[in-house]
C-alpha cells in the first residue's frame, strides 16, 4: 500500500502525514495549533496567534528577491469530522488514518473524511517556510481556525496584521482549474416545537434508518446529482403517515450543514396490523429510488428494527406540520448562472435535522453568487416553515468573492500554469464558501487568487485527493512564489 512519506513533494506529503496524525476538527484547533507554533518557534520564524486564534508566519525573502511585492499563503487548519456509520472514531483524540489506494493514484483514509481539505493546502505553507531552496519575496503564511464550521477566523482577522499585497488561498478542490471568485452563504436554523400524545394500544415501535449515500461537499457536489438522506427519508415517512397510523416519536438526520447528509433515521409506533402494509410499503419505495438514483447512488439502503418501547408520540398535527414543511422545503441547486456557463447560482442543503427533547430542529445552509440570490432563497425556506408553524432564524452570513477579471496575481497563475504544462487552465468561480470574501473586509487592496490539487468528495469518508495533481500543484505554486511582481 506504500506510506504518503514515499511520494513526491516529500516535504509537503511529510507534513501532511503529520497534520493527519494531530486531531483538528473544526472548532477544535488547539491541539494542531501548539504544534505549529512549536514547529515554527524552533525554525526560528516568527509566529503570532491574533485574538481569534488565527496564526500568522513571517518569513523574510531569500537573497535578492527583497524587492517583491509580499505574497500570503493561506489556508484553514480546521477539516471536516464525517465518519461512516461502522466506524469507530474519535475526532477529539483520534489521528486520521491516510492510505495510498490499490490503484497508487489516490490518497483516502480509513473510514472517515480524509482532511486533505484544507490539510494538503496547509502542508503546502509549511513546505515552502521550511525550505531552504524556494525562491521567494517576503512571505507570510496565514493560517485561519474554523473555516468549515463558521469562518470564525476569517470573520476575526483585522487590519493591520499581514504586510503583503497578494493573497493565494490554497482551497481549492481542482487541479487545471484557477479561481478568482467564489459564493457567499448563510446558516437558516428552523426550530418546530413537539407536542406529544400517549401511544395508542396495540402499537408496535420501530426505528428506520437509510444509509449508503455518497454525501459530499454541499458546494461542489450539490450539482452531481447525489441524494439527501434527509429528503429522501422525509418522504417515505410522509406517504407513510397518510396511508398508514404512523406515529413519529424522534427525525434525526445529517451531521453538518454543509455537507449533503449520507444518513438519516425515525423512530416510530404503528398499529401491529399495518406492520405487514409498512414493510411492503418500504420496500417498494427502497426498490424505486434505488432503481432511480442508481447512476449515482450505488449503495442505497434501508433498515427497519424493532427498538424499545415508547410510551409517547408526536400529535398528528405536529407529525403533519414537520414532514409536510421538510417535504415541501427546496433541497439542492436552486438556479445556475446566467453569467458563467455551468456554474450554480443558488442552491440549499436541508443539512441536518435534530430532535432534542421537546423541540425538533433543521438547519440549513444557503449559498449563491449574488446577494439578492443568497435572499431570495431565503426568504423562500422562511416562508415554508413559518406557514407551517416553526420560527426560523438566520445567521453567520459571510460574503462571496466578487471576481476581478484584470487580477495581476490571477493572469501570473494563468500564465505559469501555461508555461508548465503547455496548456490553459480554467479560470472559475466555485460555488463554496472561501474565506477570500471576507478577507476583503479588513484588506480591500488584496489581489486573491485560489489554487489547489484535485480533491473528490470532500466533507465525506469518501474524501480522496490524487496524488498526481499534487505535484502539479507543488510546481506552480513554486514557480508563481519566483514570479512575485517588484514593489
Amino acid at each position: 500500500m506504500g506510506t504518503l512519506s514515499q511520494l513526491k513533494p516529500t516535504g509537503l506529503w511529510q507534513f501532511f502525514e503529520k497534520i493527519c496524525s494531530i486531531p483538528h476538527p473544526s472548532k477544535h484547533e488547539q491541539k494542531i495549533s501548539a504544534w505549529i507554533q512549536n514547529w515554527a518557534k524552533e525554525l526560528g520564524l516568527s509566529i503570532k496567534e491574533d485574538k481569534v486564534g488565527n496564526l500568522i508566519i513571517k518569513k523574510p525573502a531569500t537573497a535578492g528577491m527583497e524587492d517583491r511585492q509580499g505574497i500570503i499563503l493561506q489556508a484553514h487548519m480546521d477539516m471536516v469530522p464525517q465518519k461512516n456509520n461502522d466506524t469507530v472514531h474519535d475526532f477529539l483524540t483520534d489521528a486520521i488514518k491516510p492510505y495510498i489506494i490499490e490503484t497508487g493514484d489516490w490518497v483516502t483514509a480509513q473510514g472517515t473524511t480524509l482532511g486533505a481539505d484544507n490539510g494538503v493546502g496547509l502542508a503546502s505553507a509549511l513546505a515552502v517556510l521550511a525550505s531552504n531552496d524556494i525562491v521567494h519575496g517576503p512571505l507570510e503564511v496565514l493560517v485561519t481556525i474554523d473555516e468549515e464550521a463558521g469562518m470564525s477566523g476569517a470573520f476575526g482577522l483585522e487590519s493591520g496584521s499581514l504586510e503583503g499585497d497578494i493573497l493565494i488561498n490554497t482551497d481549492s478542490e481542482q487541479e487545471g482549474e484557477v479561481y478568482m471568485g467564489c459564493a457567499g452563504g448563510i446558516d437558516g436554523s428552523a426550530t418546530f416545537n413537539l407536542a406529544f400524545d400517549n401511544v395508542p394500544a396495540n402499537n408496535q415501535a420501530f426505528n428506520l434508518s437509510i444509509s449508503g449515500l455518497k454525501g459530499g461537499h454541499s458546494g461542489v457536489d450539490i450539482d452531481t446529482g447525489r441524494a439527501n438522506a434527509n429528503k429522501l427519508l422525509v418522504r417515505f415517512l410522509l406517504d407513510a403517515s397518510n396511508a398508514l397510523d404512523l406515529r413519529l416519536t424522534e427525525l434525526n438526520g445529517g451531521s453538518l450543514r454543509n455537507a449533503i447528509p449520507r444518513e438519516a433515521n425515525a423512530s416510530f409506533v404503528i398499529p401491529t396490523e399495518q406492520v405487514a402494509a409498512l414493510k411492503e410499503r418500504l420496500a417498494n419505495y427502497l426498490a424505486t429510488i434505488q432503481g432511480n438514483l442508481s447512476a449515482i447512488e450505488t449503495d442505497i439502503d434501508m433498515l427497519l428494527i424493532s427498538p424499545e418501547e415508547f410510551e409517547q408520540c408526536w400529535t398528528k398535527a405536529t407529525q403533519n406540520q414537520i414532514l409536510r414543511a421538510l417535504n415541501a422545503c427546496p433541497n439542492g441547486v436552486i438556479r445556475m448562472s446566467d453569467d458563467i456557463d455551468g456554474i450554480v447560482e443558488s442552491s440549499l442543503n436541508i443539512g441536518v435535522i435534530h430532535t432534542r427533547g421537546k423541540k425538533l430542529n433543521a438547519l440549513v445552509l444557503i449559498r449563491s453568487l449574488h446577494d439578492d440570490g443568497s435572499l431570495e432563497t431565503q426568504r423562500t425556506v422562511q416562508s415554508v416553515f413559518e406557514l407551517a408553524g416553526a420560527s426560523i432564524e438566520f445567521s453567520g452570513a459571510y460574503p462571496g468573492w466578487k471576481p476581478n477579471p484584470d487580477s495581476a496575481i490571477m493572469k501570473t497563475v494563468r500564465d505559469t500554469y501555461q508555461e508548465l504544462f503547455n496548456k490553459n487552465p480554467a479560470v472559475m468561480v466555485i460555488h463554496a464558501g472561501l474565506e477570500c470574501g471576507l478577507f476583503k473586509s479588513a484588506y480591500p487592496h488584496w489581489d486573491m487568487v485560489s489554487i489547489g490539487p484535485t480533491i473528490k468528495f470532500p466533507h465525506s469518508p469518501d474524501e480522496k485527493i490524487e496524488i498526481a495533481t499534487v505535484e502539479q500543484y507543488w510546481q506552480l505554486l513554486v514557480a508563481v512564489l519566483a514570479k512575485a511582481p517588484k514593489k
